[in-house]
């Protein structure tokens, strides 16, 4: 498994400070997708479960979640670094452009963003879209988190 891109965010998932990593070899190909440089499967760095623990414990007491943007095309890979971070106590969260993960996954998300990008529908921060921001451990739909309150 591969990132084109790692960052703190602070917007992506509400109230958590999330180290988050962009997957390359993204299938689902969303028409107008902000991120088409991630969909080659072989650029970017390799993330690997050493590299990813390191980076763990320098946020120690600085994250409170971690982000991945994609990555559930490679489930096994995935599984195990949401595994060492729910080991760090850290919260996880994953978006991606499909509708469901696969069960095993979804048991280590404490977030979980679905649905492909749809331009006409826009984003989480539309009251149109299509997408669903979940909390997983009470099934609560999160989408109004994302609207402005203008």
């Amino acid at each position: 498994m591969r990132y084109c891109s790692e960052q703190i965010a602070f917007q992506e998932v509400p109230g958590e400070v999330s180290l988050a990593y962009t997957i390359t070899g993204c299938p689902v190909g969303c028409k107008g997708c902000h991120s088409v440089d991630s969909w080659p499967a072989h650029s970017g760095v390799e993330l690997t479960p050493e590299y990813f623990t390191k980076r763990l414990q320098q946020y120690r007491g600085l994250i409170t979640c971690v982000l991945f943007l994609g990555g559930e095309w490679y489930p096994e890979q995935l599984l195990h670094l949401l595994k060492l971070a729910r080991e760090q106590g850290l919260e996880t969260c994953l978006y991606t452009g499909y509708e469901q993960v696969l069960p095993a996954l979804r048991e280590q998300l404490t977030y979980l963003k679905t649905g492909p990008w749809i331009a006409e529908l826009g984003g989480l921060d539309s009251p149109n879209t299509n997408q669903k921001f979940i909390d997983l451990r009470n099934q609560q739909l999160l989408n109004v988190r994302f609207l402005s309150t203008d």
